[in-house]
């Protein structure tokens, strides 16, 4: 494993909404080596784009990071101020945005858009050299030069995220960002954008860290990734750990309602309940409500991170000495969400 080039440690982030502190992101720990790809998977609200937004520093006006380290190369961001972090931003470490028409400036040419980052970190560099540079990372990402001087309208989605990872690149940073940059997109052009950014990564040696739902992706992109669950870290692991031998069962849920194309057709079985809401999360690891091998314990304290390997790591009650999920038979339970829904179909929702 490469030297890190980000580290994450317990990131607390929280969103104060009527009065009320909301915590989006609790305690995550992650990191990423040079010209890695890590990916942030988990259901929708799990807090992975708030993570993201966080070692950005681009969190709306009502977030903000309660406490944690985000360190870059091995200065710590969290404390920089603003003057010297803007510095940083987008020339070592940059984001590919989700929704790239909503990203980019509808009234602006996409070229100048590009261009703009390039001055803002390279004063020195001419508007005609500048010019130049985004004529050439647009030849990189797969469009003509001669599109310089069209508006966003007057492309297609895939081509303007196309146009959004052409501004990612352009002051030519070492780590990208991508907040789920295949979203909205048929999956001819989502193959092709996951392509382009495999390619970008191998030829310029850059990080990522990419923001899915979608494991397919993960498994395709990513040689590790972090699974969340409603803002708290789960498992932590390379790609192929976590496919062949998950330890948390929310990794392996997620992992089983993969549909197999080669083998039996059967739909695959989903995960009960539903995410809990940040506004009353559940004690404990988040996830007990759902999980079928929760304990009393579960409720009580969120577990300690066990290490199983150098890269294989997980934050569960349930996992044996031994690296295995224990057999449910043997544990003190308490009631699933799974449980319940037996006996009350309304319990369904209970999470």
């Amino acid at each position: 494993m490469n030297p890190a080039l980000l580290e994450v440690q317990e990131l607390v982030v929280e969103f104060h909404v009527q009065g009320t502190a909301l915590r989006a992101v609790d305690g995550l720990s992650f990191d990423v080596g040079a010209g890695e790809a890590v990916g942030l998977v988990g259901e929708s609200g799990c807090g992975k784009t708030t993570t993201a937004l966080a070692i950005a520093r681009l969190l709306p006006e009502n977030g903000r990071i309660v406490s944690g380290s985000v360190r870059f190369d091995g200065e710590e961001l969290t404390t920089l101020k603003r003057g010297p972090f803007r510095r940083r931003r987008w020339k070592d470490f940059s984001i590919i945005f989700q929704g790239a028409m909503n990203a980019l400036n509808p009234v602006q040419r996409v070229g100048d858009q590009v261009v703009e980052p390039i001055r803002l970190h390279e004063p020195a560099t001419t508007r005609r050299q500048a010019w130049k540079r985004v004529g050439e990372l647009f030849e990189m990402v797969g469009i003509s030069r001669d599109r310089r001087k069209e508006y966003p309208h007057q492309f297609s989605g895939g081509m303007r995220q196309r146009v959004m990872i052409a501004m990612a690149l352009a002051s030519r940073p070492r780590l990208v960002i991508g907040d789920e940059p295949t979203t909205a997109l048929d999956v001819m052009v989502q193959a092709q954008i996951l392509e382009l950014l495999e390619r970008l990564r191998r030829e310029l040696g850059l990080a990522l860290v990419l923001i899915t739902h979608d494991l397919s992706v993960v498994a395709e992109t990513c040689d590790r990734a972090v699974v969340m669950y409603a803002g708290q870290l789960a498992e932590t692991g390379t790609v192929e750990q976590l496919h062949r031998r998950p330890l948390h069962p929310y990794t392996a849920r997620l992992m089983g309602s993969v549909p197999d194309i080669g083998g039996v057709r059967r739909l695959p079985e989903g995960i009960p309940g539903q995410p809990p809401s940040i506004l009353r999360p559940p004690s404990g690891c988040r996830f007990h409500p759902r999980c079928d091998h929760a304990m009393e314990v579960c409720a009580e304290m969120y577990p300690a991170r066990r290490s199983f390997g150098p890269e294989h790591a997980v934050h569960c009650h349930a996992v044996s000495e031994e690296g295995r999920i224990q057999d449910p038979a043997a544990l003190p339970l308490i009631p699933s969400a799974r449980a319940l829904a037996a006996h009350d179909p309304d319990a369904e929702g209970l999470a």
